[in-house]
């Protein structure tokens, strides 16, 4: 998934509580990311956990 050129990402809709937003929001700052950046590298990380069971 890693591999493919940055071209190749696909664009989703989602959805999210004011709430969630800035506590993401929060967190991505704390990581220099976007929040975008931040939930992309969430989701990157649980799929490698599950993988890995």
């Amino acid at each position: 998934m890693a591999e493919k050129n940055e071209k190749d990402k696909k664009q989703v809709l989602l959805r999210l509580s004011p709430t969630l937003w800035k506590e993401l929001a929060s967190w991505a700052e704390d990581d220099f990311r976007s929040v975008n950046g931040q939930i992309e590298y969430l989701l990157t990380e649980n799929v490698k956990k599950r993988k890995n069971k």
